[in-house]
């Protein structure tokens, strides 16, 4: 086992040659395009490998019987208007089944190779499609603590509820068969072994999220607003806190400018929150955009104010632009930046205190360009694709069967 983020050594301490070739299966119950972190990820690793000649291929459920997949997976509309719980367990048992058998279908002829699962449901489904012990699966850990607490965060589970038990009986069965783990931040790696011990038994590497360096800003060009954040307009990112906060700061004479990038079950409720504090001229919802990247060095830094996450693409992103953060002290966030150097940590339960640290940054003008020029220098030395995506690379090749 490997705990401080290097890739383990195989075969008896022999590191993988770098020149060996990786024969790749990515495998998800997401869509193979989407907006997620767990998208961003694996589609970063898959532009990694091609360019490196790799074979890469990405499984979802929709690859086999998808003309089955509107009425078996539109249920799941029906059943949520009955029960949310129902509804979470009729998708996640739809997509895994589709999964297992579009992996049957295709590892039946790769040969060796290995399986990337993104998710035990994912992991599960590679287990049993496997066509024996020259085919790995590895499993990537992007969730908080378990699923289960991810969507009961999401308000669709009861905690400890049936359906929560269910998922956490599933995990407690595959994660400890897989034959690697791969955690996208020690503080993954420390929610999970909390609660399943097993999983330490488990050979497995540390290795954070990563993205391409961004194209070169246009000069300039003014700024579109003081602030930008991106996220799914759900419970956990914490949108309304980011709000309060804003509020605070036009009490104390400072009309901050703020851009939300994304969607979500929140929106109505956050544009009315907005009306209500007095922030129509200062925030704008600007949904969805593929091509946010290239808006983002356009601001004078991030924000976010999420009370949980297994890491935080969105922050890289935002670095890789030369932002400074603004962010919680919680879970993996000290793992991605620190405090008075790329970041202010703010208070999560204090938005005047927020408010006083997010002006004290934004108005002095010094400090946050030497902040920004720190984000820089953090991308470029943790989580350029040039950087990470060797170690990642690696990793998955010390995972690889050997050729006898």
């Amino acid at each position: 086992m490997n705990n401080d983020g290097a890739p383990p050594a195989a075969d008896g301490g022999r590191l993988p040659d770098d020149d060996a070739s990786l024969n790749l299966v990515i495998a998800t119950i997401l869509r193979e395009e989407g907006t997620t972190g767990v998208h961003t990820h694996f589609q970063q690793l898959r532009r990694y490998l091609e360019a490196q000649a790799g074979t890469t291929t990405i499984i979802t459920p929709f690859s086999w019987g998808r003309p089955l997949t509107v009425p078996v997976f539109g249920l799941r509309l029906a059943l949520e208007r009955c029960s949310t719980a129902a509804s979470v367990a009729w998708y996640r048992r739809g997509h895994e089944v589709f999964l297992q058998r579009a992996l049957r279908r295709v590892l039946a002829r790769a040969g060796d190779c290995v399986v990337y699962a993104q998710c035990p449901l994912a992991a599960r489904a590679a287990l049993r499609a496997r066509r024996g012990p020259h085919q790995r699966v590895v499993m990537a850990v992007h969730f908080r603590i378990s699923q289960a607490d991810e969507w009961a965060d999401k308000k669709q589970i009861r905690r400890d509820g049936a359906v929560f038990r269910g998922i956490r009986r599933l995990e407690r069965d595959v994660i400890p068969r897989v034959d690697g783990l791969m955690y996208v931040s020690a503080w993954a790696r420390r929610s999970l072994v909390d609660w399943l011990p097993e999983a330490a038994d488990v050979p497995s590497t540390v290795i954070g999220n990563f993205v391409a360096p961004p194209r070169p800003a246009g000069r300039g060009q003014e700024p579109l607003a003081d602030l930008v954040t991106l996220g799914h307009l759900e419970p956990v990112k914490n949108h309304r806190y980011m709000l309060e906060v804003l509020a605070e700061a036009k009490r104390a004479g400072r009309s901050l400018t703020l851009d939300v990038y994304g969607e979500g079950p929140l929106l109505g409720d956050l544009r009315r929150q907005a009306r209500s504090l007095g922030l129509d001229a200062q925030v704008r919802f600007r949904g969805f955009r593929p091509d946010v990247r290239d808006f983002l060095p356009r601001y004078r830094a991030y924000a976010h104010a999420s009370y949980s996450e297994s890491s935080s693409l969105a922050i890289i992103e935002a670095m890789a632009a030369g932002l400074p953060i603004v962010a919680g002290s919680i879970g993996p966030i000290p793992e991605l930046c620190d405090d008075g150097v790329e970041a202010r940590f703010w208070p999560l339960d204090n938005p005047r205190q927020a408010a006083t640290d997010l002006v004290d940054l934004l108005d002095c003008e010094p400090a946050r360009l030497k902040a920004a020029s720190a984000a820089t220098q953090r991308f470029q030395r943790d989580f350029d694709a040039g950087v990470v995506g060797p170690r990642l690379r690696s990793f998955l090749l010390s995972m690889a069967p050997r050729a006898s």
